[in-house]
């Protein structure tokens, strides 16, 4: 089985183009999988439905979330029907198997004022104060995810439209950047940038004061940092600052496909989990004035 997986996942990765994230995802799963066909002497060409069942119900067991449990079946799912296209195994046993249902957690968000005190955190005194404020003017400004933006290069900022282009695998998408954001982006790039990076080769837009390509740490504990300075009770997150963006666009009037398009959902439904932070005043409003309301 293990090396079975190793070709799953080199197809993966030259195949679909799964970004790193995604391909240890399916790592860890699978080999979580295997780890466990191989402790009950099971041959994993011969796994059946009843055995990815039991599998699943261990998982619950242990403590997993429905959503850890539903990802480990898709993870299954794949490599099985990857191995049926190989000509590995015969048939795939999770073809009748449910996803267990995953309850939809209302996302946390900031007010526009709790945002605003956020923002206001990072002091242009010296190069990191100005990093910090162009990270989190542009984190708010684009709804992007961490991941997305440390991956970054300076040649995906366009400075002259205002919008940075965002690639995630095959896909890509333009995000527009607001004034703020735009104006603290190329402090950072002209004032702050050119003396953090010790090699100008180095492509990333945004480093850490080494000069390397910012992490997903990196990026965590600065939130954090400010977030307490600015004495927010509130547990904010990189995510957060995304889950507040799309809402703040759509309490002031953003049409739900735009906002879909530039978060980079594939499904509306995703985009859809905004709608319970509408304004209260548009549904008065629909309210007092539908005739049928």
């Amino acid at each position: 089985m293990n090396e079975q997986i190793k070709l799953f996942l080199k197809f993966l990765q030259n195949d679909k183009k799964l970004s790193d994230n995604t391909l240890q995802s399916y790592k860890r799963d699978i080999t979580q999988f295997e780890k466990y066909v191989e402790e009950n002497q099971i041959d994993y060409v011969k796994v059946d439905e009843k055995i990815v069942k039991e599998y699943l119900e261990y998982l619950q067991n242990i403590g997993k979330k429905s959503s850890t449990v539903s990802r480990n079946l898709a993870s299954i799912r794949s490599f099985y029907q990857y191995s049926v296209r190989t000509k590995k195994v015969l048939q795939d046993p999770t073809n009748n198997i449910q996803a267990p249902k995953i309850e939809k957690r209302v996302p946390s968000i900031l007010t526009a004022k709790e945002v605003e005190l956020l923002l206001d955190q990072p002091q242009n005194v010296d190069l990191k104060g100005i990093r910090d404020k162009a990270m989190l003017e542009f984190a708010y400004a684009t709804g992007m995810r961490v991941t997305e933006i440390i991956s970054l290069n300076l040649e995906d900022v366009n400075f002259e439209e205002a919008y940075v282009c965002c690639k995630t695998g095959t896909k890509q998408r333009n995000i527009p950047l607001g004034t703020l954001s735009l104006k603290a982006l190329k402090s950072y790039v002209e004032e702050a940038r050119p003396y953090l990076i010790k090699d100008d080769n180095v492509k990333s837009l945004f480093v850490n004061i080494n000069g390397r390509r910012l992490t997903r740490q990196g990026f965590w504990k600065i939130v954090k940092y400010y977030k307490e300075q600015a004495h927010i009770t509130k547990d904010i997150t990189p995510h957060v600052l995304r889950h507040s963006f799309a809402t703040h666009l759509l309490q002031n009037g953003a049409d739900l496909k735009a906002i879909q398009s530039m978060l980079g959902h594939s499904d509306i439904s995703s985009t859809q989990v905004y709608m319970q932070f509408q304004d209260e005043g548009i549904k008065n409003v629909y309210k007092n004035t539908h005739p049928r309301a």
